[in-house]
């Protein structure tokens, strides 16, 4: 066993409101410079729909992530060294620039230095790299609250996978909005990718960073992300991603997207895990087994020998402290409410999601509280939907979680009531009075430094946060990851 600490989030999608705050401060303070239009390191997409870049969930077009070889050995989906160096000139897995948009402004000037006329002028659209006339024709919000109809909502990997009458009927039954970010994995192909070792993985806090110096260009980081949250700057010829805002964190202060948002849906804090394991809990044979193996690896802050081997390799009190009183561990692991985006990737997103309740899709009369559980069923948004996202098609976990979620609510009316619960209620959900009486604090009224439980950088690793950093070998993956450090590290994971 090896413990390391890692920063880990929860978005709660139960409160999302689609309001792009979190995209306005991330896109304000990060990617306002030229070559960065058309970045957003933070989107929130509306759910059915393509995604962003467009239909950037099917695989089987981008190729992103890792698979398993017959011999059970992970392996990237692009294909190995030599595959890569053969399509160095040319690689058909990159998104481009039309599954994006093109980035453009308007001839503001035509409408200051128009000569008199009878006809009103007006600023045409510019592209901002060819610097001609373009045809609108697709943002990053362009299917916002399903403004593009059915042809967009298609396009969406999820919705193939569902049933016919489902696909005819789902633009009148369901929406839901799914913020993105960079999963800042624990077996990132990105890293694994990079034939430079500019890509790679703090070992304080597993922060995946791209060194600017480092980067070549090759962009087969962007074709090995299965998230696509690696991004080309066109100006200066690097790859870029979001950063987790670690100066900030560093200071104790949350991410921008996080402090911003205001449905205050997002939980960040440190969570400690074996990194011996992490190339076990990715390669399991069935997709559906990769949650429980990625929840084992995931340790408990207070098991006095998870703490022993913690301090042993250099993960500080405040990391442990601060693992201990985050309710991100309680809700990834404890009560088991949220889950990982596409965890069939084999990548170890450390961005989970709690999955939303909707309202019913059809009237449905309900005598007693313990008649809600069959109503999961009856929910807008299709079960089957939300295990395509969460669960690799496990449609038995989701409900559990949703069972767990409706019987919070069950609980906290039947409270106010003066009445007393069902114990059956609770029991069929694995949950006691006190795990609601918390899980209702800290999804519904939690303050900030309850959501963000950040422990500060310490000056003395300042250096030695850059210098020791999980950085594979190209093509080794999390094996590579727990064996090689950079050269100039003075620390070694063996």
């Amino acid at each position: 066993m090896k413990v390391l600490s890692h920063f880990m989030a929860v978005f709660n999608l139960d409160k999302c409101l689609g309001c792009n705050a979190c995209t306005v401060a991330c896109k304000n303070i990060w990617t306002n410079r030229p070559g960065t239009e058309y970045m957003y390191w933070n989107n929130v997409e509306t759910r059915p729909g393509p995604g962003y870049p467009l239909e950037w969930e099917d695989q089987e077009k981008y190729r992103g992530g890792w698979i398993l070889t017959k011999d059970g050995k992970l392996k990237l989906a692009i294909g190995g060294r030599v595959a890569r160096l053969l399509e160095l000139f040319h690689n058909p897995y990159l998104p481009t620039i039309d599954d994006y948009f093109e980035p453009f402004t308007y001839t503001y000037e035509n409408l200051v230095n128009a000569p008199e006329s009878d006809k009103q002028p007006v600023a045409e659209p510019v592209s901002l790299i060819t610097g001609k006339k373009i045809e609108l024709r697709l943002g990053p919000n362009w299917n916002d609250d399903l403004a593009g109809g059915t042809e967009a909502i298609l396009k969406d990997p999820n919705v193939r996978k569902l049933e016919d009458k489902i696909k005819t009927d789902f633009e009148n039954a369901f929406m839901m909005y799914l913020p993105r970010i960079c999963n800042h994995c624990l077996n990132p192909a990105c890293v694994a990718a990079c034939p430079a070792g500019a890509m790679y993985k703090r070992l304080e806090d597993g922060i995946v960073l791209a060194d600017q110096n480092k980067c070549r260009g090759w962009r087969f980081c962007i074709a090995a992300c299965p998230y696509k949250k690696v991004y080309y700057n066109w100006v200066t010829g690097k790859a870029e991603k979001c950063i987790l805002c670690y100066p900030r964190l560093e200071t104790g202060q949350a991410p921008a997207c996080f402090h911003q948002c205001v449905g205050r849906i997002r939980y960040l804090g440190v969570v400690l895990y074996d990194a011996d394991r992490v190339e076990w809990a990715a390669s399991a044979r069935d997709p559906k087994e990769i949650i429980d193996r990625f929840l084992q690896i995931i340790l408990d802050p207070f098991d006095e020998e998870v703490i022993k081997d913690a301090k042993r390799n250099g993960v500080t009190d405040d990391f442990i402290e601060a693992a201990q009183r985050t309710p991100v561990y309680k809700m990834v692991k404890v009560w088991q409410i949220a889950l990982p985006l596409h965890p069939e990737y084999r990548t170890l997103p450390m961005v989970w999601y709690i999955p939303p309740l909707s309202p019913l899709v059809e009237n449905v009369r309900v005598r007693s509280d313990e008649e809600f559980f069959p109503l999961v069923e009856h929910m807008r948004i299709p079960i089957e939907y939300l295990a395509s996202m969460f669960t690799a098609g496990d449609t038995k976990r989701v409900r559990m979680v949703l069972k767990k979620l409706i019987t919070l609510r069950i609980y906290m009316r039947q409270k106010r009531l003066g009445k007393k619960v069902d114990e059956r209620l609770l029991k069929e959900v694995s949950l006691t009075e006190n795990d609601l009486e918390e899980m209702y604090r800290v999804l519904a009224i939690a303050k900030l430094e309850d959501r963000f439980v950040i422990p500060t950088a310490h000056k003395e690793k300042a250096i030695k946060m850059f210098e020791e950093s999980l950085a594979p070998e190209y093509g080794q993956g999390s094996r590579g990851m727990t064996q090689t450090i950079r050269k100039n590290s003075r620390l070694r994971l063996t």
